[in-house]
């Protein structure tokens, strides 16, 4: 996260001796709340919102998720709200998208894989600070990593009426749950964190996009 989790709580024996931790989780942490606020800011300009509402849908879209694992695993208040950085940059990007939207309309490709990217990114981003005071409790793992990852896209559509996508359409959530065991294995078995992280993302990233490409959809119940 963008302060260092030493100062904030206490970190597991495990997750202690990983000092290269911090900084990599703020490189990420930005970059994935950077590409979940696209995602808010074109949903918000295809159902006509005006620039406020474009700066909001994107806000809530890239720091609900991470705000909403805080809250759970005590981190009063979550660090969005500590950080201006995090309103800076979903503000920014709002703004960008506003002014491009012209230029960008067409390629609706982008949507979907900022999302996926994002959707990979803040995986890994609440399963390491799940990791960062349980340390290998898997189930506290796939929580924060799954709840990072989706609360913000689950907020996005019911603020603009949809169904989230991630209870009807595709791979979503799924991926997301096969990066955290893909990082759990890796740092059981003693992998380098950093190579691990990155390996795990690239796992939920590329699962989500291929379910998009090919139309993978878990069963669903004979109506």
């Amino acid at each position: 996260m963008t302060r260092n989790w030493r100062t904030s709580i206490q970190l597991s024996p495990d997750a202690a001796s990983l000092g290269a931790v911090p900084i990599l989780i703020q490189i990420l942490d930005l970059f994935g709340t950077g590409a979940f606020a696209v995602t808010g800011a074109f949903k918000a300009i295809e159902h006509k919102s005006d620039i406020v509402g474009i700066i909001i849908l994107s806000t809530i879209t890239g720091v609900a998720g991470g705000a909403i694992r805080d809250i759970v695993f005590g981190r009063i208040p979550p660090v969005a709200i500590l950080n201006p950085l995090y309103l800076v940059i979903t503000t920014s990007v709002a703004v960008a998208i506003f002014f491009l939207y012209p230029l960008l309309k067409k390629h609706w490709n982008l949507f979907l894989k900022f999302d996926a990217i994002g959707l990979g990114v803040f995986t890994i981003i609440g399963s390491t600070f799940a990791y960062s005071v349980l340390g290998l409790n898997f189930l506290a793992m796939a929580f924060a990593g799954v709840i990072t990852a989706v609360g913000g896209g689950i907020l996005r559509d019911v603020f603009v009426n949809e169904v989230p996508i991630v209870f009807v359409k595709e791979l979503y959530a799924s991926a997301s749950f096969a990066g955290v065991v893909v990082l759990f294995v890796l740092l059981s078995a003693h992998a380098d964190f950093n190579i691990s992280a990155i390996v795990s993302i690239i796992v939920a990233t590329s699962i989500r996009l291929l379910a998009i490409k090919f139309n993978w959809n878990l069963p669903v119940a004979k109506s």
